[in-house]
């Protein structure tokens, strides 16, 4: 029977029910011409202050839990006949059992650079763009984009002329990107009224107060062709008084 290691680990942060944890998930794959079998190490800090953290070490086989040291009870355990007999053997090691507590030091070490790194607000990048709507009583549409923030919480709501708009709103879940950040697109559908101001309000950790985002509806580039033709009118106009002054000038009678 061959059998062959694929080992690798995965770093992951999660908070749920006011507990935080941080965890290193360490896979290894065991193959053989009969069968396949894979297994998991699972090493975790959870956490509700700098002071209350747990140490778990986690042992999965073919996704059964089959042992695991608990820094709160400060032993191992076995789940199986196995590793029931690991677990008294490791029990009455003292050089494991002081190795464990070391751990769960190191895990403590460590929270400050969590809380200070990675769960440092990240500032989002905001765009409002107008699209045509489609199948709608309303012929526009607003789109509110917020790209890359953390953490996961926001608020992002419509104002018309500093009213909040409730109706003709939609928007997506929390997306995330894969890489700790999130985005989130809400839509408005509405009528063009002449002098309406609509601005899209953001709510976030990252901003020390609402952030608000007016929607132009004249775009950057339509502004920059309307700009440029009014300085050449404005620079045809110039040239034109000019030739005309210097016609009556040079003109005799």
């Amino acid at each position: 029977m061959r059998t062959i290691y694929f080992p690798f680990c995965l770093f992951s942060f999660d908070t749920m029910h006011g507990h935080s944890s941080f965890s290193l998930l360490c896979l290894f794959l065991l193959f053989s011409r009969a069968d396949a079998s894979f297994g998991y190490g699972l090493l975790r800090c959870q956490l509700t202050s700098t002071k209350d953290v747990v140490y778990l070490e986690q042992i999965y086989f073919n996704k059964v839990l089959i042992g695991q040291y608990n820094s709160t009870s400060g032993h191992f355990t076995g789940y199986t006949e196995n590793t029931k007999k690991i677990a008294e053997h490791f029990n009455k090691n003292p050089f494991f059992l002081q190795q464990e507590k070391k751990n769960q030091e190191i895990c403590r070490s460590n929270i400050p650079v969590v809380f200070d790194v990675l769960l440092k607000p990240a500032e989002p990048y905001i765009k409002v763009r107008s699209f045509e709507a489609v199948g709608s009583k309303h012929p526009g549409m607003l789109v509110c984009s917020v790209y890359n923030f953390y953490p996961k919480q926001i608020k992002v709501t419509w104002l018309r002329n500093g009213k909040e708009a409730t109706s003709d709103v939609t928007s997506t879940d929390e997306l995330s990107n894969g890489n700790w950040l999130y985005q989130i697109h809400s839509h408005l559908e509405y009528t063009p009224r002449r002098g309406e101001k609509i601005t899209c309000k953001v709510e976030h950790a990252s901003f020390k107060e609402p952030m608000l985002y007016d929607w132009d509806p004249i775009p950057t580039p339509e502004r920059n062709k309307i700009a440029v033709g009014a300085a050449a009118l404005l620079l045809g106009l110039v040239f034109s008084i000019t030739g005309l002054i210097y016609y009556k000038k040079t003109t005799p009678g």
